[in-house]
């Protein structure tokens, strides 16, 4: 008789990662927006050039060259020179690295304390909730940018006081999106049945809400890189962020702006080179935005 074997081969369900799956639908949705691959494109290429630019330069970006100064844009100097004869495209490939540091370092630290005041004040609520958002009450009151003046004129003029100044006004907005986010979640059923298992509350915080709610965290974070970026030029603009001879963008824009009408160049390029910056994360974040909404379906 013959005997049959049958071979049951046990198949390892594979669990599927919810994150993974959603950062995939984003990126598919995302490729289809040219307009916001564009500007993620021009953020990868500005990051780029921020590292390896310098090491193509020939110019000292600091040190004055009187015999040059304000010459137009030709073969040798691309840009033209500034008044103290400094090659400005030198300084622009310079002062983009301090550009997008301040930017993302200032965001990343807002970011990650209004994280955390925002998910505790939505998820304990009660005093806790009324405690910790009538203090982002409070700073929302002031507009950011005078916000960070005040904290600048504060703490004095410096790239490390801008950052402070930035994230501070970075946390409020943060904080509010992520309390809302986590009311909106935290009542849902398999937060219930997870607590119910006995789980910690910083488990249920950090393992089951916080995955849930980054899809706003990431689209404000990428908005709020143009604001600081924006904010931190505008305090080197007045004065108060990055002092000369730093190449920053602000403060080059600030040194042109006494030569205007006889050599606009001088602060033309460090003018569109914000504006490049600014767009570019502006487009990236709004892509982002309209990719990780579930309401848009294509």
């Amino acid at each position: 008789m013959a005997e049959t074997t049958v071979n049951v081969s046990t198949q390892n369900t594979k669990r599927v990662n919810p994150q993974v799956e959603n950062f995939k639908t984003m990126w598919r949705k995302l490729k289809t927006n040219r307009v916001a691959m564009a500007g993620g494109i021009l953020i990868l290429f500005f990051m780029i050039i921020s590292v390896i630019g310098p090491w193509f330069t020939s110019y000292d970006p600091l040190l004055p060259d009187i015999s040059s100064r304000l010459q137009g844009p030709s073969a040798e100097h691309w840009f033209g020179t500034d008044h103290h004869g400094r090659d400005i495209f030198t300084r622009i490939i310079h002062g983009m690295s301090i550009t997008l540091y301040i930017g993302f370092v200032s965001v990343a630290i807002g970011m990650v304390i209004g994280v955390f005041i925002g998910i505790i004040a939505g998820y304990y609520g009660k005093r806790t909730d009324a405690v910790l958002m009538r203090i982002m009450d409070v700073f929302l009151a002031f507009p950011g940018i005078l916000l960070a003046l005040g904290i600048v004129a504060v703490l004095g003029g410096s790239i490390n006081n801008v950052i402070i100044a930035i994230a501070v006004f970075s946390i409020p907005v943060f904080a509010r999106i992520v309390r809302g986010s986590t009311l909106s979640v935290k009542n849902l059923e398999y937060i219930d049945a997870v607590r119910a298992l006995g789980a910690s509350d910083a488990r249920i915080i950090f393992r089951h809400i916080l995955p849930n709610i980054l899809s706003p965290i990431i689209v404000q974070a990428t908005l709020r890189v143009a604001t600081a970026v924006l904010t931190a030029t505008g305090l080197s603009f007045l004065g108060l962020g990055a002092q000369p001879p730093t190449p920053e963008w602000g403060a080059m824009l600030a040194a042109g702006r006494n030569y205007m009408w006889e050599h606009p160049h001088i602060a033309l390029f460090p003018g569109l080179a914000i504006v490049a910056v600014v767009l570019a994360f502006n487009l990236f974040g709004d892509g982002v935005r309209d990719a990780l909404d579930p309401k848009i379906k294509s």
